[in-house]
């Protein structure tokens, strides 16, 4: 008997064929199908072996007879995925190639959260892989869920994935977007390989918690290792240099982003809008918001929230306008802008106004947006409107806007609507030891003393104390913070010297009646 062996070409075609087969009934998600290898492929592989040994030179008989091993494959697989469907917690998902992002729609994820479904897998004995775990942890980190995140640590450990790079960086972003930034550092200096993602999430940690040195040298080090940032890495600094206040040290990041190109980059240009507004050059603010192409929605909200940083409530109403009019749609934190305009200078009737135009754009009213409106119509003295706005709210009112209504009352010494301002606030607030000390005053006002007795009481006995308020000023590219009578502080005749110098600045500039000026441009721009 003569047999045929097959070519090298022969032996091409047969494998196309099988990995095409393999990519059409391969039914389970890559993170289990590592684990265990089918008992019907191997029998399938025996098949073709042994084919290949007695299959005949007639290519079409041959190819008659993989085509039916195939069919028979199918059948058997899908019998098999039907079955397991019925009979499992846990539906098996489609046959495509998974990413991280597709695990949310997977039933493994209980309840919309990655974290079950990873810990359900686990008591079922079955290991997870790097892009399951990954996923989960940075669930964990945008839902703040530090003790799951801190789970999911321990399983990383236990099966040996804490040297992996993407898990790694999963971690330290976990950790940072927790407030836990000793835990990502820990991790952080435990990895054996870093990218760039690595550095970018503990700088951002380290951002949140506004320390900017630390920043800055985390950046030093990560170009050192000869690693370049990227558009996200610029941004976290700017977002460190915005919560210290120093515009030095904004202008170096700046100058970074245009050495590596990256000014260009939306998330850079709104970083960099933000951060020049935020710490007083607003100047240079609207140059970059100018220059910035294809702006998105953060782009003008930054550039209003900017204005209405300053008291720049006219400039920032043109621009909301100028947004509508470019059918560009505002959110909620564009409104907040503009309501914040209308609030820092006294404009009642337009901020009424744009209160209830959000509901023709379909954004709900949230508590920040209340309190603005409550402020706004508290400090034009409309104390018992704004107590009915809060009363009427759809949703429960928090500390800031009963304090809002409370500032008012005492701006307008309206005494018993600030007692039911400050009584709510410190029933959601008892730590604040500012709103204790308003309460003993207001009961004082009206002669309620047995009342100031337990308020002082109530204090002494949990050792409550105000805390004095901190100022920062910038110097020569650092930023010192201080207090009043600060003799602490080995920079103080400096900063005096600054703030004497600042004094007479304000001295020798007039300012115009800003209302007056307001009522009539708005009638001719806006109205």
């Amino acid at each position: 008997m003569n047999f045929w062996y097959p070519s090298r070409w022969h032996l091409k075609r047969k494998t196309v064929k099988f990995t095409s087969l393999q990519a059409l009934v391969h039914f389970k998600g890559f993170a289990t199908c590592r684990l265990q290898k089918s008992r019907d492929e191997k029998n399938l592989n025996s098949a073709l072996r042994v084919l290949d040994l007695v299959s005949p030179k007639s290519s079409t008989n041959k190819n008659q007879q993989i085509s039916q091993l195939i069919q028979d494959f199918v059948q058997t697989r899908s019998k098999q995925l039907s079955e397991r469907k019925s009979s499992s917690d846990f539906t098996a998902p489609e046959p495509r190639s998974q990413s991280p992002s597709d695990f949310k729609s997977s039933s493994i994820f209980v309840e919309d959260n990655p974290a079950v479904g990873v810990f359900g897998l686990h008591r079922k004995g079955t290991r997870v892989d790097c892009a399951m775990l990954s996923y989960a942890l940075s669930d964990c980190g945008f839902k703040g869920l530090l003790h799951s995140g801190t789970q999911l640590h321990c399983l990383a450990i236990r099966d040996g994935f804490c040297t992996n790079v993407f898990v790694g960086s999963s971690l330290i972003s976990m950790y940072s977007k927790c407030g836990d930034v000793c835990s990502a550092r820990m991790v952080f200096d435990e990895q054996p390989v870093r990218n760039v993602v690595s550095w970018t999430a503990l700088i951002s940690g380290f951002a949140q918690a506004f320390q900017i040195n630390v920043c800055l040298e985390l950046y030093r080090q990560m170009m050192n290792s000869a690693l370049r940032p990227n558009d996200y890495t610029l941004t976290s600094l700017l977002s460190a240099c915005v919560g210290c206040g120093s515009l030095g040290y904004g202008k170096s990041v700046h100058s970074q982003a245009i050495l590596f190109g990256l000014d260009s980059y939306i998330h850079v240009s709104n970083g960099l809008i933000s951060m020049y507004s935020k710490c007083g050059n607003v100047d240079d603010a609207l140059s970059i918001f100018g220059g910035t192409h294809d702006k998105d929605i953060v782009s003008w909200n930054s550039m209003i929230a900017g204005y209405a940083l300053h008291g720049l409530a006219l400039k920032a109403i043109i621009l909301f306008e100028e947004m509508r009019k470019l059918k560009v749609k505002p959110d909620g934190i564009s409104f907040l802008g503009v309501l914040s305009s209308c609030r820092h200078v006294g404009l009642v009737e337009k901020g009424q106004t744009y209160f209830k135009l959000m509901v023709e754009y379909g954004v709900e009213p949230n508590l920040g947006h209340y309190s603005c409106i409550v402020d706004l119509l508290g400090r034009a003295g409309l104390v018992e409107e704004s107590r009915m706005i809060i009363l009427s709210m759809p949703i429960k009112p928090n500390a800031v806007v009963w304090g809002s209504l409370l500032s008012s009352c005492r701006l307008h010494d309206n005494v018993w609507i600030g007692i039911e301002a400050a009584e709510n606030r410190l029933a959601l607030e008892p730590s604040c030891a500012a709103t204790h000390v308003q309460l003993a005053k207001l009961y004082a006002r009206v002669g309620w003393w047995d009342k100031v007795a337990k308020v002082w009481k109530a204090m002494k006995d949990v050792n409550l104390k105000t805390e004095p308020g901190y100022s920062w000023i910038e110097i020569g590219n650092e930023v010192h913070r201080f207090r009043v009578d600060d003799t602490a502080n080995s920079n103080m005749n400096e900063v005096l010297l600054m703030l004497d110098s600042l004094m007479g600045q304000m001295a020798s500039d007039s300012f115009p009646e800003l209302n007056e000026e307001l009522d009539i441009d708005l009638c001719l721009v806006v109205s």
